[in-house]
């Protein structure tokens, strides 16, 4: 049975090699802005759900273009203060708030 599974494995092995190693210490090295990017990501899925907009639309009233909206969603996207304040002001939601007493 070992052996049958090493030659379907060997014969169906893709041609490019996997990046899973580099892609996972890269998710590790940027673990804190990514928690950021997603949690901004499900606000602004919940704002297209809940107006029934498409990316193309959200896009336009960003004033962005459909794919990094896309990329957005995707929730890996660094996004610049800029970026984030558009967004707030599309959806209502506050997403950056600061507590002036921690340091």
């Amino acid at each position: 049975m070992r052996q049958k599974t090493l030659q379907y494995l060997e014969a169906n092995q893709s041609a490019t090699p996997s990046k899973w190693r580099e892609e996972a210490q890269w998710r590790k090295e940027n673990q804190e802005w990514l928690r950021y990017s997603r949690r901004i990501s499900l606000v602004l899925l919940s704002y297209m759900k809940r107006e029934h907009l498409t990316q193309a639309i959200v896009a336009e009233r960003i004033g962005c273009t459909q794919q990094y909206v896309s990329r957005i969603l995707k929730g890996t996207e660094n996004l610049t203060i800029e970026s984030i304040a558009k967004i707030e002001r599309i959806t209502g939601f506050k997403l950056l708030t600061f507590d002036a007493n921690k340091q």
